[in-house]
């Protein structure tokens, strides 16, 4: 499956700030892992734990939101992410492509922007697909603590 920014700039994510970018522009920047959408528990001490259960809006084959557009309404602690809040965020992965540019990074090669292929995230075993499972499902959060670093 291939991307719909074929109209855009090419590679505008390493000519462009985040706040520059049109709203198409920003959403192209997410690569479709769905780490964002797993639940993660705070610790004492500030750190994070991150867990296997996603939100129940994640489809968890695709890595998409089943309610993209609605999402704040269905669940209302969703995160809706601005360039503005990621100076303010500490809990996204290490592969965000929000996170790397705006530290001034590139982009990887798996991300569906460079590669061309939406399918390329999951294909280098980047995204949560067939590693999580739906909060409908999960019972308590303590129980579903993983050891990776996202």
């Amino acid at each position: 499956m291939t991307i719909g920014l074929e109209d855009q700039e090419p590679q505008y994510w390493r000519n462009k700030k985040l706040t520059e970018m049109s709203r198409k522009e920003w959403e192209g920047l997410c690569d479709g892992c769905g780490k964002c959408c797993l639940h993660k528990i705070r610790k004492k001490d500030g750190g994070l734990q991150s867990t296997n259960v996603a939100c129940r809006l994640l489809d968890t084959r695709s890595c998409r939101c089943i309610n993209y557009s609605g999402r704040k309404e269905s669940v209302p602690d969703c995160v809706i992410l601005s360039p503005e809040d990621l100076k303010m965020i500490d809990w996204l992965p290490r592969t965000c492509a929000y996170r790397l540019v705006k530290n001034g990074q590139d982009l990887p090669h798996w991300h569906p922007l460079v590669s061309g292929d939406l399918s390329s995230v999951h294909l280098a075993g980047i995204s949560v697909q067939g590693r999580c499972i739906s909060e409908r499902e999960a019972g308590p959060l303590h129980t579903h603590v993983m050891p990776w670093n996202l």
